[in-house]
Formats: structure tokens, C-alpha cells, sequence
């Protein structure tokens, strides 16, 4: 199972939200250095959210992202205000590992099968962000009426492979994630799961894996000091 340190970033700054909630932001600093951090405690993929990006449909931290992607060796996924195959393949050319792909899978998802299929599945990722396992866009602004699992088996049947899913209500809480809606999707589709949203303790990681999921987000807790990076991968690491 893979450990991805998050690194959000909101106005240049490396910060995290507790539920989404743009108005109750923690800043933790200079994205580069923590990007730097997570590589040098063992990371091998980092997962980066524009989200300004998020909130105003167009990435607008790119410049912070092409930083990190000279300054670190490690992969990186994007997501956060990607609209366009333009900008998928921009962010591929310029180092980003894969792209994932959020509200535009909601709106859009014959792009989604056109990005599919013009740059592979491993390379589109979907950020599946839910309120009471109903899909959130723009941002988590916006809650939906579309069933996560019923959206998740669509995105199977166009050829997605991987989901990262976060229950927005989870989010920054420190208080676990939601295994009973995250083992629904494992159990409910072929699909690899990323679990995302309120790991605190190291036991969280265990229950994640015991259901079966193939990787797990971790932001706040590593922020917090809950434990550490070094510490989860010596005893979950793939």
C-alpha cells in the first residue's frame, strides 16, 4: 500500500482546510520545503491540490508546482482546476507523474475517456470528493444528487483504474477516515482506492489496508506531528 504526503496549496502557501472549508485554513509554509520533507523522509509520490484551482476552475498555482517538480526526484499527482487536455498534457510534459481529474469528471466525462485515451490510465486519476456519499465539485462548494458508487462504476466502465475518495465531512478532523463508505467503493468495483480524509493515528492506516484499499492520503496528521512519515512507511510502506 502506497503513503502520498498531501501538499495543498492556497495562495503560494503549503496549508490545509479542516472539511473543505476555505475560510478555516492552517498555513504550514513554503511548499517547496515541505516537498523537500516528505522526499527525504522516504515519500515516493506526493499528492499536490491547487486549491485555488479547485475553487475557481483554473490551476493557478503552476509556477509553485514547477518548483517543486526541479527541486524534488520524486513523483508527483496534480489535481486542483484542471479543465482541459491542454493543460493534462502541459502538466505531463513539465514532470507531473499523473493528473487527477475532479469536478471536470462530474461535468465532463467524455473527457475524461478522451484523456484515457490519449494519455493512458495510469496517468488520470479521479479525486472522488462526496458529502454524505453524494459527489462535491468546484471545490467541495457544490454537493451533488450523484451517488459516489453509482458515479464510481461509470468511471470504471470508461476504463479509470484509479480513485482517490475522500468523505469532505472527514476531512482535517483527525477523527479517521470513513471505512464503511471507502470499503463500499473497494468492495463495490474493480477499482485501485485511495483512501483520503482524517487519518490521525498510525491504527487508521492499518483498518485502511485491512479493507482493502491500495494507498492513503496523509495530511493533517503529518502536519500535527500525529506520528511520522518514516514511522507509517517503515510499517505499511510497499
Amino acid at each position: 500500500m502506497i503513503l502520498i504526503p498531501a501538499i495543498d496549496l492556497k495562495n503560494k502557501k503549503c496549508v490545509r482546510l479542516k472539511q473543505g472549508n476555505y475560510n478555516d485554513v492552517t498555513i504550514f509554509g513554503d511548499p517547496i520545503l515541505m516537498a523537500k520533507k516528505w522526499q527525504e523522509e522516504g515519500a515516493s509520490l506526493l499528492h499536490i491540490v491547487d486549491l485555488d484551482g479547485a475553487k475557481d476552475g483554473k490551476l493557478c498555482n503552476y509556477d509553485i508546482i514547477k518548483r517543486i517538480i526541479g527541486e524534488i526526484n520524486i513523483n508527483l499527482e496534480v489535481g486542483g482546476g484542471i479543465r482541459t487536455l491542454n493543460q493534462i498534457e502541459d502538466l505531463l510534459n513539465i514532470g507531473v507523474y499523473r493528473i487527477i481529474l475532479g469536478s471536470i469528471a462530474v461535468k465532463n466525462i467524455d473527457l475524461v475517456k478522451e484523456a484515457i485515451n490519449k494519455f493512458g490510465s495510469d496517468k488520470i486519476v479521479i479525486g472522488l470528493d462526496t458529502k454524505n456519499f453524494q459527489v462535491a465539485i468546484n471545490g467541495w462548494l457544490e454537493v451533488t444528487s450523484i451517488d459516489a458508487l453509482t458515479f464510481a462504476l461509470k468511471l470504471q466502465n470508461i476504463g479509470v483504474k484509479t480513485i482517490i475518495f475522500t468523505d469532505i465531512a472527514k476531512d482535517g478532523m483527525l477523527k479517521g477516515i470513513n471505512l464503511e463508505q471507502t470499503k463500499t467503493l473497494v468492495d463495490g468495483t474493480n477499482l485501485n482506492i485511495i483512501a483520503s480524509g482524517g487519518i490521525a493515528k498510525l491504527d487508521d492506516i492499518k483498518l485502511v489496508q485491512d479493507i482493502g484499499c491500495n494507498g492513503v492520503i496523509l495530511g493533517k496528521s503529518l502536519y500535527t506531528n500525529q506520528f511520522s512519515l518514516k514511522d507509517a512507511l517503515i510499517k505499511f510502506g510497499d
